[in-house]
Protein backbone atom coordinates (compact mmCIF):
# COMPACT_ATOMS: atom_id res chain seq x y z
CA UNK A 1 0.00 0.00 0.00
CA UNK A 2 0.75 3.65 -0.82
CA UNK A 3 -0.33 6.06 1.46
CA UNK A 4 1.06 10.00 0.73
CA UNK A 5 2.59 11.32 4.57
CA UNK A 6 -0.14 13.80 3.97
CA UNK A 7 -3.40 11.99 3.29
CA UNK A 8 -5.64 11.84 6.52
CA UNK A 9 -6.92 8.14 6.98
CA UNK A 10 -9.90 7.35 9.38
CA UNK A 11 -8.47 4.15 11.75
CA UNK A 12 -11.66 2.93 11.01
CA UNK A 13 -11.67 2.71 7.22
CA UNK A 14 -10.80 -1.04 5.77
CA UNK A 15 -8.29 -0.41 2.50
CA UNK A 16 -6.78 -3.51 0.53
CA UNK A 17 -2.91 -3.60 0.79
CA UNK A 18 -2.43 -2.50 -3.40
CA UNK A 19 -4.10 0.71 -2.59
CA UNK A 20 -2.45 3.93 -4.00
CA UNK A 21 -3.39 7.18 -1.95
CA UNK A 22 -2.13 10.53 -2.90
CA UNK A 23 -1.47 13.90 -1.03
CA UNK A 24 -4.18 15.48 0.84
CA UNK A 25 -6.42 12.83 0.19
CA UNK A 26 -8.92 12.72 3.01
CA UNK A 27 -10.88 9.11 3.92
CA UNK A 28 -13.32 10.09 6.75
CA UNK A 29 -14.98 7.32 8.33
CA UNK A 30 -16.12 3.22 7.74
CA UNK A 31 -14.58 3.80 4.26
CA UNK A 32 -14.04 0.27 2.54
CA UNK A 33 -11.76 0.40 -0.68
CA UNK A 34 -10.53 -2.23 -2.65
CA UNK A 35 -7.84 -3.78 -4.50
CA UNK A 36 -5.74 -2.18 -6.88
CA UNK A 37 -8.10 1.47 -6.64
CA UNK A 38 -6.04 4.59 -7.25
CA UNK A 39 -6.70 7.50 -5.15
CA UNK A 40 -5.23 11.04 -5.97
CA UNK A 41 -4.80 14.32 -4.26
CA UNK A 42 -7.35 16.36 -2.57
CA UNK A 43 -9.94 13.24 -3.03
CA UNK A 44 -12.43 13.13 -0.21
CA UNK A 45 -14.20 9.71 0.14
CA UNK A 46 -16.40 9.54 3.84
CA UNK A 47 -19.52 7.83 5.15
CA UNK A 48 -20.77 4.41 4.64
CA UNK A 49 -19.12 3.82 1.07
CA UNK A 50 -17.49 0.65 -0.42
CA UNK A 51 -15.59 0.78 -3.50
CA UNK A 52 -14.18 -1.85 -6.04
CA UNK A 53 -11.14 -3.03 -7.23
CA UNK A 54 -9.15 -0.82 -9.47
CA UNK A 55 -11.31 2.47 -9.40
CA UNK A 56 -9.27 5.76 -10.55
CA UNK A 57 -10.48 8.78 -8.24
CA UNK A 58 -8.96 11.78 -9.83
CA UNK A 59 -8.37 15.04 -7.82
CA UNK A 60 -11.20 16.98 -5.72
CA UNK A 61 -13.42 13.83 -6.29
CA UNK A 62 -16.27 13.77 -3.41
CA UNK A 63 -17.54 10.16 -2.79
CA UNK A 64 -19.70 9.34 -0.23
CA UNK A 65 -20.75 12.55 1.22
CA UNK A 66 -24.40 13.29 3.01
CA UNK A 67 -27.31 13.61 0.57
CA UNK A 68 -28.32 16.75 -0.50
CA UNK A 69 -31.29 16.35 1.78
CA UNK A 70 -33.34 18.46 3.79
CA UNK A 71 -35.08 15.09 5.19
CA UNK A 72 -31.62 13.56 5.84
CA UNK A 73 -30.93 13.78 9.69
CA UNK A 74 -27.65 11.26 9.84
CA UNK A 75 -29.56 7.70 8.75
CA UNK A 76 -26.88 5.34 8.29
CA UNK A 77 -27.21 5.08 4.04
CA UNK A 78 -24.69 3.73 1.13
CA UNK A 79 -22.32 4.39 -1.60
CA UNK A 80 -21.79 1.02 -3.20
CA UNK A 81 -19.32 1.39 -6.08
CA UNK A 82 -18.50 -1.33 -8.47
CA UNK A 83 -15.17 -2.07 -10.50
CA UNK A 84 -12.85 -0.39 -12.87
CA UNK A 85 -14.79 2.70 -12.60
CA UNK A 86 -12.94 6.35 -13.27
CA UNK A 87 -14.36 9.36 -11.06
CA UNK A 88 -12.55 12.27 -13.21
CA UNK A 89 -12.29 15.43 -11.24
CA UNK A 90 -14.40 16.72 -8.74
CA UNK A 91 -17.13 14.35 -9.77
CA UNK A 92 -20.16 14.14 -6.96
CA UNK A 93 -21.64 11.23 -5.57
CA UNK A 94 -23.74 10.81 -2.33
CA UNK A 95 -24.92 8.26 -0.62
CA UNK A 96 -28.52 7.28 -0.09
CA UNK A 97 -30.63 9.23 2.09
CA UNK A 98 -33.22 7.20 3.91
CA UNK A 99 -32.07 4.75 6.90
CA UNK A 100 -30.30 1.34 5.06
CA UNK A 101 -30.83 3.25 1.71
CA UNK A 102 -27.87 2.97 -0.85
CA UNK A 103 -26.74 4.86 -3.85
CA UNK A 104 -25.58 2.19 -6.45
CA UNK A 105 -22.25 2.70 -9.29
CA UNK A 106 -21.90 -0.48 -10.91
CA UNK A 107 -18.65 -1.22 -13.04
CA UNK A 108 -16.62 0.12 -16.50
CA UNK A 109 -18.37 3.85 -15.97
CA UNK A 110 -16.70 6.93 -16.57
CA UNK A 111 -18.08 10.00 -15.10
CA UNK A 112 -16.28 13.15 -15.87
CA UNK A 113 -15.01 16.36 -14.77
CA UNK A 114 -17.77 17.70 -12.72
CA UNK A 115 -20.38 15.30 -13.00
CA UNK A 116 -23.17 14.56 -10.09
CA UNK A 117 -24.78 11.76 -8.94
CA UNK A 118 -27.44 12.54 -6.22
CA UNK A 119 -28.73 10.22 -3.79
CA UNK A 120 -30.40 7.23 -4.44
CA UNK A 121 -29.19 6.91 -8.10
CA UNK A 122 -28.35 3.28 -9.81
CA UNK A 123 -26.03 3.57 -12.74
CA UNK A 124 -25.33 0.06 -14.60
CA UNK A 125 -22.56 -0.50 -16.42
CA UNK A 126 -20.11 1.06 -19.15
CA UNK A 127 -22.29 4.46 -18.72
CA UNK A 128 -20.72 7.74 -19.13
CA UNK A 129 -21.64 10.61 -17.74
CA UNK A 130 -19.93 13.76 -19.66
CA UNK A 131 -18.45 16.77 -17.84
CA UNK A 132 -21.27 18.68 -15.57
CA UNK A 133 -23.95 15.92 -15.94
CA UNK A 134 -26.27 16.16 -13.60
CA UNK A 135 -28.76 13.01 -11.83
CA UNK A 136 -31.15 14.20 -9.26
CA UNK A 137 -32.57 11.91 -6.55
CA UNK A 138 -33.12 7.87 -7.57
CA UNK A 139 -32.48 8.19 -11.16
CA UNK A 140 -31.64 5.12 -12.60
CA UNK A 141 -29.39 4.68 -15.84
CA UNK A 142 -29.25 1.67 -18.08
CA UNK A 143 -25.87 0.39 -19.05
CA UNK A 144 -23.90 1.99 -21.88
CA UNK A 145 -26.45 4.84 -21.85
CA UNK A 146 -24.25 7.97 -22.52
CA UNK A 147 -25.32 11.45 -20.96
CA UNK A 148 -23.70 14.58 -22.67
CA UNK A 149 -22.22 17.96 -20.92
CA UNK A 150 -24.44 19.65 -19.18
CA UNK A 151 -27.34 17.57 -19.45
CA UNK A 152 -30.27 17.73 -16.32
CA UNK A 153 -32.20 14.12 -15.06
CA UNK A 154 -35.01 15.07 -13.50
CA UNK A 155 -35.19 13.08 -9.93
CA UNK A 156 -37.21 9.77 -10.40
CA UNK A 157 -36.19 9.72 -14.26
CA UNK A 158 -35.45 6.31 -15.89
CA UNK A 159 -32.53 6.51 -18.72
CA UNK A 160 -32.56 3.24 -20.77
CA UNK A 161 -29.82 1.22 -22.01
CA UNK A 162 -27.58 1.91 -24.63
CA UNK A 163 -29.61 5.88 -24.92
CA UNK A 164 -27.74 9.15 -25.49
CA UNK A 165 -28.48 12.22 -24.52
CA UNK A 166 -27.27 15.28 -26.65
CA UNK A 167 -25.39 18.60 -24.68
CA UNK A 168 -27.13 20.75 -22.87
CA UNK A 169 -30.28 18.19 -23.06
CA UNK A 170 -33.40 18.07 -20.04
CA UNK A 171 -35.27 14.90 -18.88
CA UNK A 172 -38.10 15.00 -16.87
CA UNK A 173 -39.55 12.24 -18.68
CA UNK A 174 -38.07 8.41 -19.30
CA UNK A 175 -35.46 8.33 -21.98
CA UNK A 176 -36.36 5.09 -24.17
CA UNK A 177 -33.81 2.55 -24.48
CA UNK A 178 -31.28 2.96 -27.88
CA UNK A 179 -32.68 6.83 -28.71
CA UNK A 180 -31.04 9.60 -28.96
CA UNK A 181 -32.84 12.68 -27.47
CA UNK A 182 -32.43 16.34 -27.06
CA UNK A 183 -33.61 19.73 -25.94
CA UNK A 184 -36.46 19.21 -23.36
CA UNK A 185 -37.21 15.22 -23.85
CA UNK A 186 -37.66 14.96 -27.47
CA UNK A 187 -36.86 11.82 -29.12
CA UNK A 188 -34.50 12.59 -32.20
CA UNK A 189 -33.82 9.22 -33.11
CA UNK A 190 -32.44 5.85 -32.80
CA UNK A 191 -28.68 5.42 -31.03
CA UNK A 192 -27.54 3.62 -34.50
CA UNK A 193 -23.38 4.21 -34.12
CA UNK A 194 -23.89 3.19 -30.33
CA UNK A 195 -25.79 0.39 -31.45
CA UNK A 196 -23.44 -0.93 -33.92
CA UNK A 197 -20.52 -0.68 -31.58
CA UNK A 198 -22.34 -2.47 -28.72
CA UNK A 199 -22.38 -5.59 -31.82
CA UNK A 200 -26.17 -4.70 -32.99
CA UNK A 201 -26.66 -5.66 -36.72
CA UNK A 202 -28.14 -3.97 -39.50
CA UNK A 203 -31.09 -6.44 -38.78
CA UNK A 204 -32.05 -5.61 -34.80
CA UNK A 205 -31.15 -2.21 -35.97
CA UNK A 206 -33.62 -1.93 -38.40
CA UNK A 207 -36.17 -3.43 -36.25
CA UNK A 208 -35.36 -1.04 -33.54
CA UNK A 209 -36.06 2.15 -35.88
CA UNK A 210 -39.39 0.60 -37.20
CA UNK A 211 -40.83 0.06 -33.74
CA UNK A 212 -39.54 4.04 -33.03
CA UNK A 213 -41.54 4.84 -36.05
CA UNK A 214 -44.38 3.97 -34.57
CA UNK A 215 -43.73 5.22 -30.97
CA UNK A 216 -42.32 8.58 -31.81
CA UNK A 217 -43.31 9.69 -35.85
CA UNK A 218 -46.80 8.56 -36.42
CA UNK A 219 -48.16 11.29 -33.99
CA UNK A 220 -50.11 8.49 -32.01
CA UNK A 221 -51.43 8.40 -28.56
CA UNK A 222 -48.51 5.95 -27.07
CA UNK A 223 -50.54 3.38 -25.45
CA UNK A 224 -52.38 3.06 -28.56
CA UNK A 225 -48.80 2.72 -30.39
CA UNK A 226 -47.35 -0.28 -27.97
CA UNK A 227 -50.35 -2.07 -28.69
CA UNK A 228 -49.85 -2.07 -32.32
CA UNK A 229 -46.36 -3.23 -32.55
CA UNK A 230 -47.57 -5.70 -29.44
CA UNK A 231 -50.45 -7.05 -31.94
CA UNK A 232 -47.00 -8.60 -34.29
CA UNK A 233 -45.81 -12.47 -33.19
CA UNK A 234 -42.13 -11.84 -34.44
CA UNK A 235 -41.32 -9.01 -32.47
CA UNK A 236 -37.39 -9.27 -31.28
CA UNK A 237 -36.30 -9.12 -27.84
CA UNK A 238 -34.71 -5.41 -28.66
CA UNK A 239 -38.32 -4.56 -29.12
CA UNK A 240 -40.09 -6.56 -26.55
CA UNK A 241 -37.40 -4.69 -24.04
CA UNK A 242 -38.20 -1.34 -25.53
CA UNK A 243 -42.30 -1.77 -25.11
CA UNK A 244 -41.78 -2.74 -21.35
CA UNK A 245 -39.99 0.26 -20.95
CA UNK A 246 -42.42 2.45 -22.19
CA UNK A 247 -45.35 0.02 -20.32
CA UNK A 248 -43.84 0.55 -17.19
CA UNK A 249 -42.95 4.12 -16.86
CA UNK A 250 -44.46 6.00 -14.12
CA UNK A 251 -43.60 9.26 -15.07
CA UNK A 252 -44.00 9.57 -18.87
CA UNK A 253 -41.75 8.54 -21.93
CA UNK A 254 -40.01 11.52 -24.12
CA UNK A 255 -42.14 12.66 -26.95
CA UNK A 256 -41.30 12.32 -30.27
CA UNK A 257 -40.23 15.43 -31.96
Amino acid sequence: MAIHSTAVIDPGAEIHADVDIGPYVVVDGPVKIGRGTRIMAHAYLTGWTEIGEDNEIHPGAALGDAPQDRAYRGEESYLRIGDRNIFREHVQVHRGTTQGSSTVIGSDNFLMAGSHVAHNCRLGHHVVLANGALLGGYVEVGDHAFISGHCVVHQFVRVGELSLMRGLSGASRDVPPYSIVDWQHRVRGVNSVGLKRAGFDEHRVREIKEAFRVLFRKGRNLSLAVKEIEAKETNSADVRTLLEFVKSSKRGVCVGA
